[in-house]
């Protein structure tokens, strides 16, 4: 059960995405996690880790103009997402 609005394995916030989520198997909407991690039930990339996420999220971030150092930020307590506990 996703713990607030953001996506359990990246933390965006849900409302940021532009499909207002992932989809589970099923075709639903996942209230869990975004459309850029999860698709039909399973995630983009099954074996990233978490130093992997942390790296797109900086990089993706970097790449709209934040600052590296803010885009960090972004990354911390990224371990108390569901998809990394």
């Amino acid at each position: 059960m996703a713990s607030s609005n953001r996506c359990q394995s990246c933390g965006m916030p849900l409302k940021a995405d532009p499909e207002e989520g992932g989809t589970n198997a099923d075709g639903s909407v996942s209230t869990e996690y975004c459309s850029f991690c999860y698709e039909n039930g399973n995630f983009h990339n099954p074996t990233m880790t978490i130093d992997e996420m942390k790296a797109l999220i900086i990089e993706k971030l970097s790449e709209k103009g934040y600052p590296r150092f803010i885009a960090r930020i972004f990354t911390i307590g990224l371990n108390r997402l569901n998809r990394w506990r």
